[in-house]
């Protein structure tokens, strides 16, 4: 079967994301980067927010973003960076490496956007070699039903058309493990960049390819 390619271009949204992104999730970027080495994938990088936050552990980082606007941006912050960042274009679902040739990926607020997440972690997991790690912060659907059903109606109807594709309601923590990776830790967040956004359920969190 052939697979559709993948279009990504939202130059709207982009200004708009690289204007309010809020520098209050600093915290959780460096968290979500404690401790990595060696050669690293980044899927879905934005305009470069986490380059800042990559340890000098990390030999290399291959920042792979589709968004032309946001890809122009992110090619200036990877020279403020302070380990090597090479950006380029790709997707998700289509990443432009070898199989098995990084120590470890990082998905930060792009699984809730790709087109066929489960696509995009397969692509994840063969780019990792055996036992490296995916780290990961997203958007995932709430607990309490009452939410959930808040969030299944947002995309069904508005979000992903005004936030670049953006799925509130995606169990990305389950996701993950039906993908071949096994979660080591993950903790929820409620995060909100300031009024009047309400608080958006994250994970954070480490998991280890099998």
């Amino acid at each position: 079967m052939t697979q559709t390619a993948e279009k990504v271009h939202h130059p709207l949204f982009a200004r708009l994301y690289m204007r309010t992104a809020s520098d209050k999730e600093d915290k959780y970027r460096r968290e979500l980067l404690a401790g990595l080495k060696g050669q690293v994938v980044e899927v879905g990088a934005g305009h470069g927010l986490n380059f800042a936050c990559y340890p000098e552990t990390v030999e290399r980082v291959l920042a792979i973003e589709p968004e032309s606007v946001l890809r122009e941006a992110a090619i200036k912050a990877a020279a403020k960076a302070p380990v090597e960042v090479e950006v380029v274009e790709g997707v998700a679902g289509e990443l432009p490496a070898a199989d098995e040739s990084f120590d470890a990926g990082v998905a930060s607020l792009v699984l809730c956007s790709v087109p066929d997440q489960q696509r995009a972690l397969a692509e994840l997991r063969r780019v990792i070699r055996p036992g490296g790690e995916l780290r990961f912060y997203e958007h995932v659907i709430a607990h309490p039903s009452r939410w959930a059903r808040v969030q299944r109606f947002a995309d069904a109807t508005f979000w992903p058309r005004v936030a670049g594709g953006c799925h509130l309601s995606r169990d990305t923590g389950a996701a993950i493990e039906q993908a071949g990776f096994e979660i080591e830790a993950s903790k929820r967040i409620a995060f909100t960049p300031g009024p009047p956004v309400p608080p958006i359920p994250h994970i954070l969190g480490i998991a280890r390819r099998s």
